[in-house]
């Protein structure tokens, strides 16, 4: 049977009436619809539902009432409690790093904004974001903004972050020329570099600052991730590509060489389609604390 047929038939029992039910039924349909489409449910089960008028159910218009009555009588009931539930429910995927270190306090203040606020944080990689939102298997992602999103993805930046080269704090070098040299009329490094894949959006971005200087630097040690890249330095592997990120301190057995000529990285919140209010006070606050860290680094730097 045709469900449609038979909400209607629900409302037009309930109601006591086709004309009764057109008026007071939740979305708007003409009395002839509902009269054509009635008189298909009836033609497909082969009997009479109800007396017109004056109006009645017969024999099988009360059986098949009493068969419908406890799920269309509910779901008013079942989507308020959905809808309250779904618009305190946050779903929201990112790196490792982004869920340890800087949704712990933003997400502590957006708990005080909205009680029974309920929480779903997927870690991911970048290149995981794309297929988790197009999935629909979470609300949105903070990670790196890619220059082409698709999908009908959308994205909001909230700070860009400088690359850098990470060495051991005893090296000397305290510029990226330091670590430069002439070989045969060619632009080298003179010491190995410890990189992400190439297909990584930071990697990129260095690629693209490299070529513009004419330098020749392949990846001596390819690794999967930023700590991945700190660990093979520490050990002495070479220098490392890092990003400078707002509130974040070196450890004292490092130091970095800012590669402020270099594309930044751009890091956001990317999304599909419209945001829930829940999902909106997330981006605000996101919005916000970004802000605050830009602006704290810019005066640290300052002075």
């Amino acid at each position: 049977m045709n469900v449609h047929h038979l909400e209607l038939f629900y409302y037009v029992a309930k109601y006591e009436g086709i004309t009764a039910a057109v008026r007071k039924m939740p979305y708007g349909i003409q009395q002839p619809a509902v009269s054509g489409q009635l008189l298909q449910l009836e033609k497909y089960l082969g009997v009479k539902l109800f007396n017109r008028r004056p109006f009645s159910l017969t024999t099988a218009g009360d059986e098949l009432y009493d068969h419908v009555y406890p799920f269309f009588s509910r779901l008013g009931d079942v989507e308020e409690r959905l809808k309250g539930e779904e618009s305190r429910h946050l779903r929201i995927a990112a790196s490792a790093s982004v869920l340890r270190h800087h949704l712990p306090e933003l997400l502590a203040d957006l708990r005080d904004q909205i009680p029974g606020l309920r929480l779903t944080l997927r870690d991911a990689e970048a290149s995981d974001i794309h297929d988790i939102l197009v999935r629909q298997q979470s609300d949105l992602a903070v990670g790196v903004i890619h220059s082409r999103l698709g999908d009908g993805l959308k994205s909001v930046q909230l700070m860009r972050l400088p690359l850098a080269l990470l060495l051991p704090a005893q090296h000397k070098a305290e510029k990226l020329e330091d670590l430069l040299e002439q070989d045969t009329g060619e632009l080298r490094a003179s010491i190995p570099l410890v990189g992400l894949p190439a297909n990584e959006e930071a990697m990129q971005l260095f690629q693209k600052g490299v070529d513009a200087c004419g330098l020749t630097w392949p990846v001596a040690v390819e690794v999967d991730s930023l700590d991945g890249v700190k660990q093979f330095v520490r050990c002495g592997f070479g220098a490392g590509i890092t990003v400078r990120i707002p509130g974040t301190e070196l450890p004292k057995e490092f130091k970095a060489i800012d590669l402020d000529d270099f594309p930044a990285l751009e890091i956001g919140i990317v999304y599909q389609g419209k945001l829930k209010p829940v999902a909106k006070l997330f981006m605000d606050a996101a919005k916000a604390r970004a802000k605050r860290l830009v602006s704290g680094a810019a005066a640290s730097k300052g002075a």
